[in-house]
């Protein structure tokens, strides 16, 4: 158990990386190590008095200004989609093709011998698929 006994403010999103070594009672030599990368994040209820924080100082500095100059978002060019890619359809399509075709060494079949297929093809094809 590694507990973070100083915790404050400033050291949120600070990286530390911890090194665990595993290694044999009597022999000195390493068997195995790992790092391992630790960030301290502040708790959620902090997070959301951070956020009200920023808010209310948003709204004053609003509140404060006079004059207030307003853009205009322009819409994007590009056309949101509706379903999923092509390139995910084809490749489901190549997936599916891949497994209705028959396995090495099925002899009974009109299929071309160089389209026959290991079982380790089509284990990829239904993981991808999948």
């Amino acid at each position: 158990v590694i507990r973070h006994r100083d915790v404050r403010s400033s050291y949120y999103g600070v990286i530390d990386k911890f090194r665990l070594q595993v290694s044999e009672q009597s022999q000195r030599k390493a068997l195995g190590k790992k790092e391992i990368i630790a960030t301290l994040l502040p708790s959620a209820k902090e997070q959301q008095q951070q956020k009200e924080e920023e808010e209310k100082r948003i709204k004053e500095h609003l509140a404060e200004s006079v004059f207030f100059e307003q853009t205009l978002c322009q819409p994007e060019n590009r056309a949101a989609s509706s379903g999923p890619s092509l390139l995910t359809v084809f490749l489901g399509i190549v997936c599916i093709t891949a497994l209705m075709l028959p396995t090495l060494g099925e002899m009974e079949s009109l299929v071309p011998l160089y389209l026959h297929l290991s079982v380790n093809q089509k284990l990829v094809a239904a993981y991808v698929l999948g």
